[in-house]
């Protein structure tokens, strides 16, 4: 049976998720415009730099929560890495929408509305009240993929 638009763009976050590095939690996004996707992205060192499978979780070895000190990583978010890729490669993301396989944290939302993000399907959820918060304020559509459930 053929996938319903939002099914698709999430299947495809899912299997660019399995690229992910981070020992921790595997994420993927997609950047989709226009039923297009322009960007992906997903959790990792930056490009050239060892990867936290090779040298070990330094959250986990500080005993970080989930959630909190987002600066004590040697990664980049999926979002993070999407938003990055479609300014690398010169693509507008102004009114687009972002897949993710999780809720975004607070530095992802708010990256998410300064890049001109307008929608966002997400499925896992994430321990950061404030991203939410802000997502709201801002006027970004949050859809919860599956649930059908949008978030006002």
């Amino acid at each position: 049976m053929r996938p319903h638009w939002d099914e698709y763009f999430m299947e495809i976050a899912g299997v660019v998720k399995k690229r992910a590095t981070c020992s921790r939690r595997k994420v993927g996004a997609v950047i989709v415009k226009e039923k297009r996707i322009l960007a992906s992205g997903y959790n990792g060192a930056p490009t050239g730099i060892a990867h936290c499978d090779e040298t070990g979780c330094l959250r986990e070895e500080l005993n970080v929560p989930s959630g909190e000190r987002h600066e004590l990583c040697r990664g980049l978010h999926a979002e993070q890495n999407a938003i990055i890729q479609a300014a690398l490669h010169g693509a507008s993301i102004k009114g687009a929408a972002m897949y993710v396989t999780h809720k975004p944290c607070v530095i992802c939302a708010k990256m998410i509305v300064n890049a001109g993000i307008n929608t966002l399907v997400f499925q896992g959820d994430y321990p950061d009240a404030l991203s939410e918060n802000i997502l709201k304020e801002a006027g970004v559509e949050m859809i919860i993929a599956n649930a059908k459930e949008v978030v006002v």
